[in-house]
């Protein structure tokens, strides 16, 4: 219950301040007055919090539809405002708006902003939402253990850390906003002024893969210069505990055809004559990547920019999930004889996302067929960039005895190649790594901690890929990931959610980084 827990937190930290006073770092007590403050905040305010979020998540913010992107904006916008905060959309041609946020601070040294994105995934009624996406429901727990609904409208001061919200962009990424908000609001409230100066970037169209981040960012550069920029995108550890990142894996998607006969043919009387597309193509992907998941296309790993000493330090000191997460999916052994997750995701890889060829089970006929599709995606880390990926693996491909071309090619054309092979490129891009031993990186980490109250885990980069690379180019600032939300929110699907005792701490986490980061 949250005001119970927060009593026994407010105990806690009088506890710490009493131990500073016996004569802990000044900036110690600092931190600490500043947590019991937003603390209390919190514990008194949870029904205008939670209020504020459940008004938020029912604006359908579909990243394709442009009218609902603007009421979004326009919300955003007034939710600044409110606060004394000079809010305004950022625009270019063919763009839907960010929302930009300023709050100067007199005499501070540097300016961090804050980045989440505001739109979201589509949340059609046959994906198997169990409630309307756009009408918030708050849970007892969560909905895979049963959890009954709970009334809005009878919410009283006991409010349950365990309890979760369903709804469409609950976690991804409407609630770290409103964190966001709410820890401006507690560090208001509590007369502490932040340390630094604070800046607000909420995207509009991450979920449709930022086309137009690259212009924004260009266009508006004088406004988002900044020393840091923190992302609240993402999950915690999936055993809870905080994290913060430093990197995210780039990515590239690849689209690949392999030619048969003319027309499909009876698989008795051609059998064993006329080429397979579908084994042909089966025999393609097994050879850029084996069973555990190794590359084998010449000289993929070359560039690959190997770990340093804080790096692999890190990674020997991130907690075991994969027994949990072997169970929790059902995987009875995972690739590279049971490899940590952690360490895979620093690593490149191939993924076969989809094939297609012929009919299976009802629709299956004993035929072979003209063409097999596969589509494919590779995720980067640095040195390996999108060019790097492409050029290796057509030369891989070439090196298998096919022919390559771009568009569908005339029956000619597939008389002149034994083995022909249409390929076809989606927009890519590179993976970032900040330098775990920075300065800021330092600073980050150990505010992240002191606003949790236990060690977090530190991770390299996420598996995941976000076009972040393109902030360090334009921009040239440093950038590291900050997440709040449980791990097991269902984004991206049905029965997206988060959990409210994460938005407490995303809450006390922000206030924290706002007030008190210094490097």
């Amino acid at each position: 219950m949250v005001l119970k827990i927060a009593s026994m937190l407010l105990s806690g930290l009088v506890l710490i301040a009493c131990g500073i006073a016996r004569g802990q770092d000044p900036a110690s007590t600092a931190g600490s007055d500043a947590l019991l403050a937003v603390r209390e905040y919190h514990a008194t305010h949870a029904r205008k919090i939670l209020d504020e979020l459940r008004d938020f998540l029912a604006l359908p913010n579909v990243a394709s539809d442009r009218d609902q992107i603007e009421r979004n904006a326009d919300h955003l916008v007034a939710l600044l405002e409110r606060r004394g905060i000079a809010a305004r959309t950022l625009r270019v041609p063919g763009a839907p708006p960010a929302v930009y946020g300023a709050y100067n601070v007199p005499d501070a040294a540097r300016t961090v902003v804050f980045y989440a994105h505001y739109d979201g995934q589509p949340a059609p009624a046959d994906q198997g939402w169990v409630s309307d996406p756009w009408t918030p429901v708050l849970r007892a727990g969560a909905l895979a253990d049963g959890a009954d609904v709970l009334d809005w409208t009878e919410l009283d001061g006991d409010i349950d850390e365990d309890w979760r919200i369903y709804a469409r962009s609950a976690s991804d990424d409407k609630s770290p906003i409103i964190a966001l908000l709410a820890a401006f609001d507690a560090l208001q409230a509590a007369g502490i002024e932040p340390a630094v100066n604070l800046r607000f970037f909420f995207e509009g169209e991450e979920e449709a893969g930022s086309p137009h981040l690259a212009d924004l960012l260009h266009a508006h550069r004088d406004l988002l210069t900044a020393d840091l920029w923190l992302f609240c995108d993402g999950p915690v550890h999936q055993d809870g505990r905080g994290q913060v990142v430093f990197g995210v894996r780039g990515a590239l998607g690849l689209e690949m055809t392999v030619y048969g006969p003319l027309r499909a043919l009876h698989s008795g009387h051609y059998g064993n004559w006329a080429p397979n597309p579908a084994a042909r193509l089966a025999e393609l992907i097994a050879s850029m990547r084996n069973g555990d998941g190794d590359i084998l296309v010449d000289g993929f790993y070359d560039q690959v920019r190997p770990l340093g000493d804080a790096e692999q330090a890190a990674l020997a000191a991130v907690p075991d999930a994969d027994t949990a997460l072997r169970r929790e999916l059902a995987i009875g052994r995972a690739e590279a004889d049971d490899a940590r997750l952690v360490e895979r995701i620093m690593l490149p890889a191939i993924n076969v996302r989809g094939i297609r060829a012929g009919g299976v089970q009802d629709e299956a006929a004993n035929a072979i067929p003209t063409e097999a599709h596969a589509s494919m995606d590779f995720r980067l880390v640095p040195d390996l960039g999108p060019d790097d990926v492409k050029s290796l693996v057509e030369a891989h491909v070439r090196a298998q005895g096919y022919t390559i071309v771009r568009d569908t090619p005339a029956p000619d054309i597939r008389r002149k190649h034994a083995q022909l092979v249409r390929m076809n490129w989606g927009g890519g891009y590179p993976g970032l790594r900040t330098p775990m031993d920075l300065p800021v990186s330092r600073a980050v980490a150990a505010a992240v901690e002191a606003a949790r109250g236990e060690a977090v885990v530190r991770i390299p980069n996420l598996g995941g890929s976000l076009p972040i690379y393109l902030f360090d180019e334009i921009l040239d600032t440093t950038l590291i990931i900050v997440p709040m939300v449980n791990h097991d929110n269902n984004q991206h699907a049905a029965n997206e959610n988060v959990r409210i005792g994460n938005i407490w701490t995303g809450i006390d986490m922000y206030a924290y980084l706002m007030a008190r980061l210094d490097w």
